[in-house]
């Protein structure tokens, strides 16, 4: 089997949280898929040897909330200064249901690269883009692209059978009986139920309260369940949803969710900004994951999610970088260069650190995911990393290099990285991808969207 030696790490992070964070190790080996040694190594016979030289290496990170489709939707001017129900209309609403398969191929692409190129080798895609008569798949298209960056790719398959549009155009809507059979193919052809799986499927109607009746969410939980796949969904994201569940539902968000049986360690919601002690307390009791989005929470002015006190009630936390259409710089390294400051600046500047953010942001994703054997640098684990270089004028003269990728901020300089052993990023480039054609199609893209 192929093996791989990154030698002369500045410092590696694990993924690991508190004291196992940091290790002394300065070398890594991969043989085949897996990480096969870490330590002080010498090279052996067969060795590829990478020099890593004024560089970290951390694990490849887990973005479990995204929507690709939102690539090509970054700044519009419509909804850069509204809250997120006028932003919904501005813009997803508005220019989603014009998308067909080349656009969802382009943004895929553009969303894919920019996030591998921060160091993200596994992404879960929230894709709600589904009508009943449609005409094509998104599945196919969305694995296909993932597949040729050789990432791991999860797709959160949405769905709606009522719309929440209100003024832009038409609405994108199933009805149930599509939707459930629509996913058991998808589940069929494409979910692997491995804890190293390169693909996964995920049951995800859009949002509980306003895409689908009651009955249905139940019954969308159940087939979930009855086919072995993972439930996904917004919620809580802005304090309108906490009145809504109050004054419509008569429960809290998570109550009422839990009621529907959505709730447990095989569901996550995206954002969960507002919630009060009772449902920290039930979502730690459960072990319900969040997936923390605090550029877009921030971009919208929804608010900062409470994750240190889920954290501490037992939830599991994972990071997602949500649509760029609301957070334009879609990569992992700026949402965990967010994260870090927004909840120092609200709770103190003990109140986050570096180290669990990556932990979040790595082995907290892939057990959200159900990929266990991915998320962390040790012997065994799946060989999922990526090697930062910290020569950038950026990061000289900091005292702690193994935390300088997420403290420095700014664009991350990603040489290496790999997937399953597969290089996936090779000299700050990613291989056999064209920047400039991918420029000129996403251009050409905008224009044709702005027409609409």
């Amino acid at each position: 089997m192929k093996s791989t030696l990154i030698k002369h790490a500045q410092a590696i992070l694990t993924g690991c949280d508190g004291e196992r964070a940091r290790t002394g190790a300065t070398d890594i080996r991969i043989v085949g898929e897996r990480i096969s040694e870490i330590g002080t190594l010498h090279p052996q016979a067969g060795d590829t040897v990478i020099n890593a030289s004024g560089c970290v290496v951390y694990p490849g990170f887990v973005n479990t909330h995204h929507h690709l489709f939102q690539s090509v939707l970054k700044g519009v001017p419509g909804g850069m200064h509204v809250p997120l129900l006028e932003w919904l209309e501005q813009v997803p609403y508005r220019y989603g249901p014009h998308f067909g398969p080349e656009a969802i191929e382009i943004a895929a692409t553009i969303g894919i690269v920019e996030l591998l190129l921060s160091g993200c080798t596994t992404i879960a895609d929230h894709h709600y883009l589904y009508d009943a008569d449609m005409g094509y798949d998104p599945a196919p298209i969305l694995f296909d692209v993932a597949s040729r960056f050789g990432v791991r790719f999860v797709l959160q398959r949405g769905s709606a059978t009522v719309s929440r549009a209100a003024t832009s155009g038409p609405a994108m809507t199933q009805p149930l009986d599509q939707i459930l059979r629509e996913v058991q193919r998808d589940t069929a052809a494409f979910h692997d139920p491995s804890t190293h799986a390169m693909r996964k499927v995920v049951m995800a109607p859009t949002t509980p309260f306003y895409s689908c009746r009651p009955a249905e969410l139940r019954e969308m939980a159940r087939a979930a369940r009855s086919l072995g796949i993972r439930l996904h969904t917004h919620l809580s994201e802005t304090a309108n949803y906490v009145r809504y569940a109050r004054e419509v539902l008569q429960s809290r968000p998570v109550d009422w969710c839990a009621e529907q049986e959505w709730i447990g360690p095989d569901v996550s919601f995206a954002h969960m900004v507002h919630l009060d002690p009772e449902e920290i307390a039930l979502c730690g009791q459960t072990q319900t994951a969040i997936a923390h989005c605090p550029q877009s929470n921030g971009r919208l002015g929804s608010g900062i999610a409470p994750v240190q006190a889920l954290a501490k009630a037992g939830a599991s936390i994972s990071i997602g970088v949500d649509g760029a259409a609301s957070n334009e710089a879609a990569d992992m390294i700026s949402e965990l260069h967010a994260a870090w400051l927004i909840h120092r600046a609200q709770k103190g500047a003990d109140a986050q650190s570096v180290e669990t953010l990556v932990h979040w942001a790595s082995a907290g994703g892939a057990k959200v995911l159900g990929l266990d054997a991915v998320g962390t640098l040790a012997p065994g684990m799946q060989a999922d990393l990526s090697i930062y270089d910290l020569t950038h004028p950026r990061y000289a003269g900091n005292h702690d290099p193994a935390t300088a990728p997420v403290t420095a901020g700014g664009a991350a300089e990603v040489r290496h990285a790999w997937v399953a052993g597969r290089e996936v990023v090779r000299d700050g480039a990613i291989p056999g991808l064209d920047l400039a054609e991918l420029s000129a199609r996403a251009s050409a893209l905008v224009k044709k969207i702005q027409q609409f």
